[in-house]
């Protein structure tokens, strides 16, 4: 594990007021060219700890008051992660789980872990296989994702909220806009209004800007234009969703991205 605590960067729903327990895991299903925690999600930092220690962690979290347990990237881990809440839920300690993930799941993992994803907040990056393949090595990312997302929504639905508008279950789908690729959002936006339909929670983020290899590869060395994002503003306005957020563009400046923050400037999807 990388890092762990309150986590004031998620979805309105998510981070609310006491913070979303994140518990970020070493080691993610993709390996982005740009990816902003790529010392602990691609390079492996962080630390061995063990299942008690875990389960400790989840445990300070909850008497903290945060919302839920935030799980970042935790596909490699998930028997350990299971063993810790099964020992929480039997000690009366419970907290709606968040699956973060980059979409990039197998359906049959998923089945074998429903109990670990009460809500999902899972990215749609991509709609082309040639912009998979360039930004994170994978050709058949849409393909998976998207099967993915769909079991998720046939799991769990839309989102549902306590009194306080704290999300306790349901779909989030991320999708983040990149350089020169702001139509593949519009067609996952499409795709998404299409097959799931207007219940789905999205959450649109502009907050993409070269780090690592991207900073050396043409066209995913720089940021995203607003003349780009406008595309992807216009299509919203045409579409009927009735949750959602939008990150602006000017909001996500390279002066106000702070690492895992992808909260910056959200606005409610009208």
């Amino acid at each position: 594990m990388f890092r762990w605590g309150p986590h004031f960067g998620e979805e309105p729903p998510i981070a609310g007021e006491r913070g979303s327990g994140t518990l970020f895991f070493s080691h993610c299903t993709l390996r982005c060219i740009y990816c902003q925690n790529a010392k602990w999600s691609n390079g492996g930092q962080g630390e061995e700890i063990s299942i008690e220690t875990l389960t400790q962690r989840m445990r300070i979290l909850a008497e903290k008051g945060c919302h839920n347990w935030n799980l970042v990237s935790p596909t490699p881990w998930l028997p350990h992660i299971q063993a810790a809440v099964s020992q929480l839920h039997a000690d009366g300690v419970r907290l709606p789980i968040v699956y973060n993930t980059s979409g990039y799941e197998r359906t049959e993992t998923l089945e074998a872990f429903p109990q670990l994803a009460n809500i999902a907040l899972a990215d749609l990056r991509y709609a082309d296989a040639s912009s998979a393949w360039e930004g994170s090595n994978a050709k058949d990312y849409v393909t998976v994702a998207r099967k993915a997302i769909q079991w998720f929504w046939n799991h769990l639905g839309p989102l549902q909220y306590d009194s306080d508008g704290i999300a306790q279950q349901g779909l989030i789908v991320r999708l983040l806009a990149l350089p020169g690729r702001c139509e593949e959002v519009c067609e996952n936006l499409r795709w998404l209004y299409q097959t799931l339909g207007p219940k789905v929670a999205i959450s649109v983020m502009a907050q993409y800007h070269p780090v690592g290899p991207a900073c050396h590869q043409a066209g995913w060395n720089r940021r995203v234009t607003p003349e780009e994002f406008e595309e992807i503003q216009d299509l919203l306005e045409l579409f009927e969703f009735e949750t959602g957020w939008v990150q602006p563009c000017e909001a996500a400046t390279a002066e106000n991205m702070l690492g895992d923050d992808m909260s910056a400037g959200y606005g409610i999807v009208q």
